[in-house]
């Protein structure tokens, strides 16, 4: 089995979607390293703990800071580092959110460095499901050396 590093985020009025979905995919997710945003991250623990004894496994979960404070670019941050293997976002589409740039920053952030990502539950279960998510992936990322390289002034 590949250990892949996971990062989970959800929306305040999606947070009990994931709860949900953590709760059916636990013995999957803690084999591997989670990143979460801060209370997505809290409420992930409590869900895993429910049925995963976090002391004596040692569920490996990275608490990032909340998403509006800092946290979606801390997990930005990260992808760009190569050190996000996927992304599960359960996005709300019918809520303004304060942050909208950060989130859409974020989703940018993982089409560029080819990051699966999954925003609805059913997506998410196609990701869990496929049996690349256990195995070893190499993704390719685009060559941006002509972007990186362009002349600036003319």
């Amino acid at each position: 089995m590949e250990r892949k590093s996971i990062a989970l985020v959800a929306h305040d009025s999606m947070k009990r979607e994931l709860a949900e979905w953590v709760d059916w995919n636990w013995e999957k997710l803690v084999k591997h390293h989670l990143i979460c945003t801060g209370t997505t991250g809290k409420m992930v623990e409590k869900t895993i703990s429910a049925h995963h004894n976090v002391e004596t496994d040692k569920a490996d979960i990275t608490l990032l800071k909340s998403g509006p404070l800092g946290g979606d670019q801390q997990l930005g941050a990260k992808i760009s580092e190569g050190d996000i293997d996927i992304l599960i976002f359960f996005w709300d589409p019918m809520t303004a959110q304060p942050h909208d740039v950060d989130v859409k920053a974020l989703m940018r952030l993982a089409s560029v460095y080819n990051i699966p990502m999954a925003i609805n539950r059913s997506t998410a279960d196609f990701i869990i499901s496929s049996q690349l998510f256990e195995e070893e992936y190499t993704r390719t990322i685009r060559d941006y050396t002509d972007y990186i390289e362009r002349p600036l002034y003319k």
